[in-house]
């Protein structure tokens, strides 16, 4: 494919009416997709409530309605398990069965779950998402601190999250290494990643014909991951149920398990917030310090690869990096207290050949360019997601990387307002991908239009000056 010139665009949110009605905009998305007590990603293909969908649309609610974010997260982790993992759906028992697939009667937490304290009042899916929700908790903990206080949000959330925090470190560290590890490829929120085609040539799929796909009611085949894929992901499901959802054991006892940096990355940065948060409610703070510096330690010494300047996953059943360069790879940029060199090497490797950030596209891939499985249109393997450019201004903003943080910005609102907050786009064109009025983007287009400088009105032309 060849690239396109990029040029720096003036779309509606460089100008204040722009913003105003981008704001506006972002949240009718919101209030539409709130179900009284949490938000859907999208009606149609994502009806019930996602873990990690949860915490970054609490990250932009904060702007609408603390007492709303407070409420997200606290629905989330209602539903948290007693060995501490926060599933990554909690299902509303009013949407039928059919509106989606893997459906609860797939993954029978209440029974399957039993032993690993599933909860009894709800059902959910056994798999997790990546840790972000301490993060989000005190970025709206900060939005309204006296409102915090006044409602006890933090001392009530703050055990879930510790406890949250202890399985990841104590449950998945099946490498032995120090970092926590997915045994799904929807487990590290990327879920087509190409970075999981090499473990997954292990697992033998179900058969297309003992499932039905509702996602292909709601999303172009082209864009979706194709059956075999999906017969793979059923079959890791099943497994996992089928074993009560037991974690023990060493990585090569799971036919998948791998070591994500983006995964781990979030786990490290959600341990600072976690810190803060301890503080604030008189814990101790140290503990969560400290196991953010063994993560952060543990990425590099693990994960990160010189050579190319990205964190690889690593496979831990052939315990090797992947060959693939995924944009998870850089996320680490988020981490408070990276290496001085790892930083620099990240930030040329996002905007070099596999990524392009500020020279081809305006904002990253999902995987690299010059991958030979990019796809810029196919969930994840190539197409540009909002949260993760959230995640990477926020590590370029935080490093000092100002100027490259004002353009992913930039772009990211353009992209959300031009796309209808599309799912996902393509990081070319910028043409809207995936579903519409997809909550995540809509709440972090409020959070960076919060964040952003009030665009300068330009001085009128003598034409419009004697008009």
């Amino acid at each position: 494919m060849t690239a396109p010139v990029l040029t720096r665009p003036h779309g509606p949110a460089h100008t204040p009416q722009g913003r105003t009605a981008l704001r506006r905009a972002a949240r009718r998305v919101l209030l539409h997709n709130w179900t009284g007590t949490s938000t859907v990603p999208s009606h149609g293909l994502y009806p019930h409530q996602w873990s990690w969908d949860s915490a970054f649309v609490a990250i932009g609610l904060r702007h609408l309605s603390v007492r709303r974010a407070q409420r997200e997260l606290e629905t989330l982790t209602a539903a948290q398990w007693g060995d501490g993992r926060v599933p990554h759906i909690v299902f509303n028992r009013a949407v039928p069965l059919g509106a989606y697939f893997p459906s609860p009667d797939f993954w029978r937490s209440s029974t399957a779950g039993a032993a690993a304290g599933a909860p009894q009042e709800v059902e959910t899916s056994g798999i997790v998402q990546p840790p972000v929700h301490a993060l989000a908790a005190w970025l709206v903990h900060e939005a309204d601190p006296a409102a915090s206080r006044r409602r006890g949000f933090l001392p009530r959330l703050y055990p879930r999250l510790a406890a949250w925090h202890r399985y990841l470190a104590d449950r998945r560290d099946l490498g032995g290494g120090g970092l926590a590890a997915v045994l799904h490829p929807w487990e590290p929120g990327m879920d087509n990643s190409p970075c999981w085609d090499g473990p997954l040539q292990r697992v033998e799929p179900v058969p297309a014909s003992t499932f039905r796909r509702a996602d292909l009611d709601h999303g172009a085949a082209s864009d979706r991951p194709t059956d075999l894929d999906y017969g793979r992901y059923v079959r890791l499901a099943a497994d996992y149920r089928d074993r009560g959802y037991r974690d023990g054991g060493p990585g090569g006892a799971h036919a998948f398990a791998v070591e994500d940096p983006g995964t781990n990355a979030l786990f490290a940065a959600s341990e600072h917030a976690l810190a803060r948060i301890a503080a604030e409610v008189g814990a101790a703070p140290g503990p969560h310090v400290r196991r953010a510096e063994a993560l952060t330690d543990a990425l590099v010494t693990r994960l990160w690869d010189a050579q190319t300047g990205v964190f690889r996953c690593r496979d831990l059943r052939a315990d090797a990096l992947v060959p693939e360069i995924g944009v998870g790879g850089l996320i680490p940029l988020l981490v408070p207290g990276l290496p001085a060199d790892v930083v620099r090497a990240l930030v040329r490797t996002a905007a070099g050949p596999h990524f392009g950030l500020g020279d081809t596209v305006r904002m990253a891939p999902s995987y690299d360019l010059a991958g030979h499985a990019f796809d810029p249109g196919r969930y994840w393997r190539g197409p540009a997601w909002f949260n993760v450019n959230w995640l990477l201004e926020r590590g370029l903003r935080q490093h000092g990387y100002t100027d490259r943080a004002d353009a992913l910005r930039d772009a990211a609102l353009d992209a959300a307002g031009g796309s209808g907050f599309a799912e996902y786009v393509d990081p070319y064109s910028g043409e809207a991908r995936g579903t519409r009025d997809f909550s995540w983007t809509a709440a972090l287009a409020l959070d960076l239009l919060a964040a952003a400088p009030a665009p300068v009105l330009a001085a009128p032309t003598p034409e419009e000056d004697t008009a």
